[in-house]
């Protein structure tokens, strides 16, 4: 775990939870972690409703579909092949939005915590913009959709060119959300495609971990017990509980992801840390130096 490190002094100064510097993959991952557990209340909770939403929303569609739990896999009958592509598809756009909504949220905390600056759950929701990142993030969700039902290659391009878009709102107030996803795009590539490569490896890390929890579980239930049979009872409601568990603290993490990514990218290609401590050398407001990205 990454040690806190604290302000150049004066006692409004918080213990910044986010190192004013390049950090490795390895690092950024455990910042991600860090910032989630500074902000682990208002990001789980709003995670949980939407991941409990998908959950329902997904219910509905498998129900339909006759694809039933644990595994939810398609049978020899051929449209069920079709049906299973179109809800894995609804269940990826659906994650799309959902992260990038809490995105927003991770962006405006992502600043205080890297300049040791207080700030209350209130003014973060205020900074975090709703009214400019929902439309962002329903755009993505909107795209992801049909990336998703043609293949998994159009889905990663959207997701590592503009998974910064909405923390860009948040933490540098950009005023056009078209221009956030340009500059999503923009750093994302810089220093061949870190960005991008990181995002990728932390959803692959946090895929293997929802795996477990909503499905191993089941599997190993199965071989031992005998309990998990297809469509059993307690089966139908204790999939869904465990992916939607699984879920709202995955999302949460790669949203801040995300954020620290944000962070760590005008650092590494911006000079943001050198901006901030000639901000504080001077007696300047150094939170100025988070909107004056390039």
């Amino acid at each position: 775990m990454l040690p806190a490190m604290r302000g150049d002094g004066g006692s409004s100064r918080a213990p910044a939870v986010l190192p004013l510097r390049v950090t490795t993959v390895g690092e950024s991952l455990d910042c991600a972690v860090v910032l989630l557990r500074q902000r682990a209340v208002p990001l789980l909770v709003v995670s949980a409703v939407l991941a409990a939403g998908e959950q329902w929303l997904l219910g509905v569609l498998r129900a339909g579909a006759g694809l039933l739990p644990p595994y939810y896999e398609p049978h020899a009958r051929l449209h069920q092949w079709g049906d299973w592509w179109q809800i894995l598809a609804t269940g990826f756009a659906l994650e799309v939005g959902i992260v990038a909504v809490l995105g927003a949220y991770a962006g405006a905390a992502a600043g205080p915590a890297l300049l040791g600056r207080p700030a209350g759950g209130w003014s973060l929701w205020r900074r975090a913009r709703l009214g400019r990142t929902l439309p962002v993030a329903l755009l993505l969700a909107v795209a992801a959709w049909p990336l998703a039902w043609g293949g998994v290659v159009g889905l990663l391009a959207l997701c590592a060119l503009f998974g910064l878009a909405t923390p860009i709102l948040a933490m540098e107030r950009t005023g056009n959300p078209l221009r956030a996803l340009g500059r999503s795009a923009a750093l994302s590539v810089r220093g061949g495609l870190r960005v991008a490569r990181v995002r990728f490896l932390g959803y692959l890390t946090w895929l293997a971990i929802r795996f477990a929890l909503g499905a191993a579980w089941l599997a190993v239930a199965d071989t031992v017990l005998g309990l998990a049979g297809a469509g059993s009872g307690w089966v139908r409601w204790a999939t869904p509980v465990a992916w939607g568990l699984a879920n709202t603290v995955a999302y949460a993490a790669l949203a801040c992801l995300d954020a620290v990514l944000l962070v760590e990218s005008r650092i590494r290609t911006e000079g943001l840390d050198i901006g901030v401590r000639r901000s504080r050398a001077r007696g300047e407001d150094e939170t100025a130096m988070l909107g004056a990205g390039r």
